[in-house]
């Protein structure tokens, strides 16, 4: 069933993956659907927000999950695994992102630490793991 449902009618695949076509024709990949965190029906990429905080020193990787809210449906938690000996707060990465210009409707709202993230042979983070790991679900 799951593969009858990733075909279209018209034989395209979906893939899951979030993409922009510019106006030269070069297409952009920018996440993945299953990914997107859905506050009060607004649908938001964690993609750029973590990709500024991999930038900034005191963070080895980072990853943004979803935690339920009985109002807005999901929000955004922040799991970063820290460089060895280095500490952030809430404050300070809202701080770190308001000066790089990301929109606060992209910042999280919650923030959690763990040693090392959960990933898979391919090196990527495995984020339901994380949600479980974490208690989150």
């Amino acid at each position: 069933k799951a593969t009858a449902e990733a075909f279209r009618a018209d034989g395209w695949y979906r893939t899951g993956d979030l993409a922009r076509l510019d106006r030269d024709g070069h297409v952009f990949m920018s996440g993945r659907a299953k990914d997107l965190i859905i506050r009060g029906g607004v649908k938001i990429n964690p993609v750029d927000v973590e990709l500024a905080m991999d930038a900034h020193p005191a963070v080895a990787q980072s990853a943004i999950v979803p935690y339920p809210d009985p109002v807005l449906g999901e929000r955004a938690c922040l799991v970063l695994a820290m460089t060895p000996g280095e500490i952030l707060t809430l404050d300070a990465v809202r701080a770190y992102l308001d000066g790089l210009g990301i929109a606060k409707l992209r910042w999280p709202e919650r923030l959690e630490f763990v040693e090392a993230m959960p990933m898979t042979a391919s090196r990527k983070i495995v984020k339901g793991r994380l949600i479980e790991q974490l208690g989150l679900g």
